[in-house]
């Protein structure tokens, strides 16, 4: 198992595929919620994911102030089904934090995250800065994390 952070264009065709259909397991056909996942923001982003033998089992990307937010950004945050649990999600959040702060000189990050992951990113320094509020027909809140 090894932390993978690539560009965009770095990616290998192989990843790219284990990526979204993850994304796409997890967001689209697990939550049950329709969207077009592939937003173009991948194209700027940095992506960061832990892989083994089997492929990818653990994601997130991080995308630079003025992308989706004023901040720094965190999103599409995933894990495997049958990897979650295991502390793979707190390795790749604290990976994408690093890149965060060193790859794009973050001071506070922002994240939309869904509300019952809420105490999983509290853990992690975020800080609740919303109401709650639906977006896909999915609880939501903002959440920001300082840099310390």
């Amino acid at each position: 198992m090894n932390t993978v952070v690539k560009r965009f264009e770095e990616l290998t065709a192989e990843e790219l595929y284990e990526i979204l259909k993850l994304r796409a397991e997890v967001f689209v056909v697990e939550q049950n919620c329709v969207y077009l996942d592939m937003d173009d923001k991948d194209k700027g982003a940095l992506h960061v994911f832990m892989k083994d033998e089997k492929g990818v089992f653990a994601y997130l990307r991080v995308l630079d102030k003025g992308v989706n937010y004023e901040q720094v950004s965190i999103g599409r945050v995933v894990a495997r089904e049958s990897e979650r649990g295991k502390g793979y999600g707190k390795a790749v959040m604290l990976a994408g934090i690093k890149v965060a702060e060193e790859q794009f000189g973050a001071d506070c990050i922002k994240i939309m995250a869904q509300s019952y992951a809420k105490g999983f990113y509290e853990k992690l320094g975020f800080a609740v800065t919303s109401e709650e509020f639906l977006f896909d027909d999915i609880p939501h809140i903002y959440m920001e994390r300082e840099k310390k």
